[in-house]
C-alpha cells in the first residue's frame, strides 16, 4: 500500500489550499481514509476522515466548517480542501488509511496502518 500526498505549499492567512492523497494497493471502499497534521514540536493530531462507504465524514472540532474532506473512488484519491486558513494551521499534513469492514471512523493515530509521506502547509500571517 502506498499513499502519495501532494498539494501543500505556502498560503496567506485567510486563504485556501487543497491537498490530495492518491492511494495504490488499497481500495477506498474497503478502507477508512484519514487526515492528520503535525505542527513543529507538537504531537500528530487528527483532522478528519471519510468512512469506508464514503457517507460519513468526521472532522475535528478545530476544523469548524473550514475544511472539507472528499474522495474520488474512480481515482482512488482523497482530498482535503482547506479554507479560512490560520497561521496555527501550519503543519505537515498526512493522509492515512486503515482497512476496515465497518463505517466506523477512528481518530487515533495508532488505528491507521498506512501513512503517506506528508505535505507541508505553511500559513503566513
Amino acid at each position: 500500500v502506498q499513499l502519495q500526498a501532494s498539494g501543500g505549499g505556502l498560503v496567506q492567512a485567510g486563504g485556501s489550499l487543497s491537498v490530495s492523497c492518491a492511494a495504490s494497493g488499497l481500495t477506498l471502499s474497503r478502507a477508512v481514509m484519514g487526515w492528520f497534521r503535525q505542527a513543529p514540536g507538537k504531537e500528530r493530531e487528527y483532522v478528519g476522515a471519510v468512512s469506508r462507504n464514503g457517507d460519513s465524514i468526521f472532522n475535528s472540532a478545530f476544523v469548524k466548517g473550514r475544511f472539507t474532506i472528499s474522495r474520488d473512488s474512480a481515482k482512488n484519491t482523497v482530498y482535503l480542501q482547506m479554507s479560512s486558513l490560520k497561521p496555527e494551521d501550519t503543519a505537515v499534513y498526512y493522509c492515512a488509511a486503515a482497512r476496515t469492514d465497518t463505517n466506523y471512523i477512528p481518530t487515533q493515530v495508532a488505528a491507521y496502518n498506512y501513512w503517506g509521506q506528508g505535505t507541508l502547509v505553511t500559513v503566513s500571517s
